[in-house]
């Protein structure tokens, strides 16, 4: 009797799956997280033919830290046969949120023809060149540096500020510098970038630097998107149990036995 593993997407449709977000973080929606989790499986098929251990690793951190992969806090990215998980600019904001402490978080990026006034460590004021007398959006010019602002409750503030130059210095660097969000979502990942520089500063929970230490540890590699296959390929990808080696520890239900 052979031993077949379901499909991710039928794991995840598994009351065994929601029992074990529930266990995992008793604040997490596990209804919140089928449904996000689904939807990116729907979206990017490759995310069916990875190593189930690897997807289900990642989506249980983001259960952890109750944030959903939903294009916004989070992705789950397929690299070869491992799911790889990159949290967002967004997700990395509402985590420091958590600690209580922050009243508030700005980052931007700073485009010539801005007006842009950085003094003693602090941003003064920063307005877009379209909003300034009427100019049009079409007409910014390039962007030349990124920042992020956060002052905390307290009345303190912390902001870091850096050039395109040292920007594009982090990203070449990086493993993942010409894939991933950096080849997509360039500003954005400008953006995160100043973030975590500040980020040294705030005074997070040892669970929420455990989140940025796994932010540290996945932006080291490489990541792609997958293209969409055609709807052929997908529904293959969805209908076909594969044999595996190595189970998900989500429960004694995820596994169906065919003679």
């Amino acid at each position: 009797m052979a031993t077949k593993q379901l499909t991710i997407r039928q794991q995840l449709e598994t009351p065994a799956f929601l029992s074990k977000v529930v266990q995992t973080n008793h604040d997490a929606d596990p209804e919140a997280f089928q449904a996000a989790c689904t939807r990116a499986v729907m979206g990017n098929a490759k995310l069916a033919g990875c190593s189930q251990k690897s997807f289900f690793r990642a989506v249980m951190d983001l259960v952890q830290w109750n944030l959903l992969p939903d294009g916004r806090h989070a992705h789950l990215i397929p690299y070869g046969d491992q799911c790889t998980l990159v949290i967002d600019y967004k997700g990395l904001v509402e985590l420091a949120y958590r600690s209580g402490k922050i009243s508030r978080i700005h980052a931007d990026v700073v485009r010539e023809g801005d007006f842009f006034r950085y003094d003693r460590g602090e941003i003064v004021n920063h307005v877009p060149w379209f909003l300034r007398q009427g100019n049009k959006p079409d007409s910014a010019g390039e962007i030349i540096a990124a920042y992020a602002d956060v002052r905390f409750k307290d009345g303190a503030e912390k902001c870091e500020i850096l050039s395109v130059e040292e920007i594009e210095g982090i990203r070449q660097r990086a493993r993942a510098g010409n894939s991933g969000p950096w080849k997509t979502d360039w500003t954005e990942m400008a953006k995160k970038t100043a973030f975590r520089r500040v980020s040294k500063w705030l005074p997070l929970s040892a669970e929420i630097y455990q989140a940025f230490a796994k932010d540290d540890e996945i932006t080291a590699k490489t990541q792609q998107i997958a293209e969409t296959p055609s709807a052929e390929e997908f529904e293959k990808l969805l209908s076909e149990p594969e044999i595996v080696d190595e189970i998900p520890d989500l429960g004694g239900e995820l596994h169906s036995d065919e003679s």
